[in-house]
């Protein structure tokens, strides 16, 4: 018997783009706030703050094409 081999994605293309675009805000959101003079761990957590709100929103108004 051969094995079955299933070429469906991990993620789909809207998850992949709304997974970056959180990232992407939570990277910037920290480095700003590191380069405003606070500490690493205020700028990581602002960074997380961040990303969180960002999936939220994303997830709102990235349309889902499967409709």
């Amino acid at each position: 018997m051969s094995p079955t081999t299933t070429t469906d994605p991990l993620l789909s293309t809207r998850a992949t783009l709304v997974l970056l675009l959180a990232t992407l805000v939570g990277i910037g959101a920290g480095v700003l706030r590191f380069l405003g003079g606070q500490s690493w761990p205020t700028a990581v957590l602002t960074g997380v703050g961040a990303a969180g709100g960002a999936l939220l929103l994303f997830h709102a108004i990235v349309g889902d094409t499967r409709t």
